[in-house]
């Protein structure tokens, strides 16, 4: 058999190239997670958003429900013939009453928002 000569410059440019091809399967590797990661967070963040947005069509439609019974309250109490009973005035002052509660509420939401 024949003697084979390795200088040194030849074994570590080997070595390097052993140890190059598992670094880049690493990277790759590593740049598959990061993706999918940032498309996870992707994913979080619009859900929140529809969800904060839902919320925010939640609130406005309670709000919407509550002037239009206000309003319709008052309209009734004013027609001579409704003869309204003392269960009219207790829902419109428990309606009034809900909506300073709502409004309280989404104020110091809004304030700890800010304080965040």
């Amino acid at each position: 058999m024949g003697n084979i000569t390795i200088e040194a410059g030849q074994l570590i440019a080997a070595f390097i190239a052993a140890l190059g091809i598992p670094g880049a399967l690493m990277g790759i590797v590593v740049w598959r997670l990061e993706h999918k990661i940032t498309k996870r967070d992707k994913e979080i963040d619009d859900r929140e958003t529809a969800q904060e947005e839902l919320w925010l069509l939640v609130i406005q439609s309670t709000g919407a429900a509550i002037a239009l019974g206000e309003a319709t309250a008052k309209a009734v109490q004013r027609i001579p013939d409704a003869h309204c009973n003392g269960d009219m005035k207790a829902a419109l002052e428990y309606a009034t009453d809900i909506k300073h509660q709502q409004k309280d509420f989404l104020a110091k939401q809004g304030i700890h928002a800010l304080r965040d």
